[in-house]
């Protein structure tokens, strides 16, 4: 499996000074979906083959080491997946590489709120020979919105918002609005919207299987 946030997960792993310790630290889990091995939901992936899209993972400092990160179902399904970690000064060299890369088309997903009005789009225009790149800023509310400002690599690129009609019924960690979504719900509506139903549908599958094994596995430890 092409998982790059596993990879980057690893990755940071093996730069780290300390070990990170994130809720649950102590439980015996599986290392690909990060569920308790007896709730592993890793034999029901189902990859989308055919998506004609790409996917990249701008990831808050230890975001990657959180079992209950939704950006990692994300790279699951869809083939075409990149993962880096943020930082504001040292930005890595192959997220500026990927990018500049002229076979994709980058778009930033986020609210269109604060944003300058030319740089917001509903959906996106297929360039010719070119394949779209959907950025998704993954952490809190809070993160996100530092890493959208503080980033100038992502200046003047489209920020495709989109307005879900329904609440979200994310319940892994809190949100400080009902309305906003966890990353892979954002990742199931951006698909659907722009034709990739497939990818959509096998996302919305994979997200749902995790958060009812991830819920499951927190009530027995209660």
């Amino acid at each position: 499996m092409n998982n790059s946030v596993l990879a980057l997960r690893q990755q940071q792993i093996a730069a780290a000074k300390r070990e990170y310790k994130a809720r649950g630290s102590k439980l015996s889990r599986c290392e690909t979906c990060l569920l308790a091995q007896s709730l592993c939901i890793c034999s029901g992936i189902r990859v989308a083959h055919n998506c004609h899209s790409a996917v990249c993972l701008l990831m808050y400092h230890n975001e990657s080491f959180k079992p209950s990160n939704t950006g990692r179902l994300i790279a699951d399904i869809i083939p075409d997946n990149h993962a880096f970690r943020w930082d504001r000064t040292e930005p890595d060299p192959a997220l500026l590489a990927l990018l500049a890369d002229p076979k994709y088309q980058p778009v930033v997903v986020f609210p269109a709120d604060n944003v300058e009005a030319e740089r917001v789009i509903e959906h996106v225009v297929r360039e010719a020979n070119k394949t779209p790149l959907y950025i998704f800023l993954d952490g809190t509310w809070r993160e996100a919105k530092k890493m959208f400002r503080k980033s100038p690599y992502l200046e003047g690129m489209p920020v495709l918002s989109i307005s879900p009609q329904s609440l979200s019924d994310y319940k892994l960690r809190v949100a400080p609005h009902a309305h906003q979504l966890g990353t892979a719900e954002v990742a199931c509506v951006v698909l659907e919207q722009n034709g990739e139903v497939e990818a959509a549908n096998l996302l919305t599958e994979h997200f749902i299987d995790f958060r009812d094994a991830y819920l499951k596995g927190k009530r027995q430890k209660g």
